[in-house]
């Protein structure tokens, strides 16, 4: 018997979908960083055994949208509603339940099992004083302890770089952060909201930096799934070329890089790819929608534009495993995110 099905992760932004994402796949699929809305697309990651293939698909942020972009990125996240065997819905310990009640309801008349994952369960772990919190007794949680299952050297090796270099910036907090400080909800307390409101769906608590839970959700997650042959090559661990990775690597570091509007005015396309033996040779383009922003991406004599394609070129090397020679111009491209016909020169056509 052969199992297969489509995961889709759904949620608000912020909430830690794509890092779920790529801890259940095991590679970095999506793009992760501490700013709302860095996922823009419907991004697949495949898990395969010989006898089941998981297709998982992290989504963008659910929000109410105020252009033409947000409307095709809430496309690509009511999509996964559509065809999901089974729906990851992913809140944390300080969303507010009521918030996008639109698409919740939606989430409430699906047919298909959803699990509703309380992420970032970590903060919660001990209270001001520094005693442990008991974030365990509550009927609907299933309990877990923390896995400590080995990542690819290149998971390893990207996820440490990152995180030394989100330190090394000590940019922007996120406004979740500033709030977990002050945490004074229980575990108990946020698990009865949520089975109010989803009383269908099965609750886990997780804490997806830190894989705790995960192993019990892919257990589950295998136990729900239907009987399916393959939809994909059994070697295929996403359904995105080598480009579109090209584009997000660079679109992240504009958003570790530069702040206020900037990182959600840009686009990234990649013009050439050119892969021999030994180098892979890259031209990018980094479309803005205004002069002024050209100049802040560009910075003074080029310094900003410098640094930024640098940490972009080390990110590609780690991820090809290759040498990476890469070149980055900006262009403008006057309010493409109001553009139907730019976005869907862009990628943006959900379908």
């Amino acid at each position: 018997m052969h199992k297969a099905g489509f995961v889709n992760i759904v949620g608000n932004p912020n909430v830690g979908k794509s890092t779920l994402m790529n801890q259940l796949v095991g590679e970095r699929i999506s793009i992760a960083t501490f700013k709302a809305q860095t996922t823009r697309h419907r991004i697949m990651g495949i898990v395969n055994t010989d006898d089941m293939q998981i297709v998982f698909s992290d989504t963008p942020g659910v929000l109410k949208p105020n252009y033409k972009l947000q409307e095709s990125m809430l496309a690509f996240s009511e999509s996964a509603l559509a065809d999901a065997d089974v729906l990851l819905y992913v809140t944390d310990v300080v969303e507010k339940p009521e918030k996008n009640m639109d698409f919740l309801e939606k989430v409430q008349k699906m047919k298909k099992p959803v699990i509703l994952l309380i992420n970032k369960i970590d903060v919660l772990g001990t209270d001001n004083s520094g005693q442990e919190k008991n974030v365990e007794n509550s009927k609907p949680i299933h309990k877990s302890s923390p896995q400590n299952a080995q990542h690819s050297a290149r998971l390893r090796q990207e996820t440490l770089s990152k995180q030394s270099e989100e330190r090394t910036l000590n940019a922007q907090r996120s406004p979740l952060n500033a709030q977990h400080s002050n945490l004074t909800t229980t575990l108990g307390d946020i698990v009865e909201l949520w089975h109010k409101l989803l009383p269908n769906a099965e609750i886990l608590p997780i804490s997806a930096k830190n894989k705790f839970g995960t192993e019990i959700l892919l257990k589950r997650i295998k136990e729900l799934l239907p009987e399916s042959p393959a939809f994909f090559d059994k070697d295929q661990l996403t359904d995105k070329p080598a480009r579109f990775f090209v584009s997000e690597i660079i679109r992240e570091k504009i958003l570790l890089y530069y702040d206020k509007e900037i990182p959600y005015s840009v686009e990234v396309a990649v013009e050439s790819f050119k892969e021999s033996e030994k180098i892979i040779r890259i031209s990018a383009v980094i479309y803005v929608e205004r002069d002024s922003q050209k100049g802040i991406i560009i910075g003074h004599q080029g310094i900003a534009l410098k640094k930024m394609s640098t940490e972009a070129r080390k990110s590609l090397e780690r991820f090809f495993d290759k040498s990476i020679y890469l070149e980055c111009f900006v262009k403008v491209d006057k309010d493409w995110r109001s553009s139907q016909r730019e976005l869907n020169n862009f990628g943006y056509n959900p379908g």
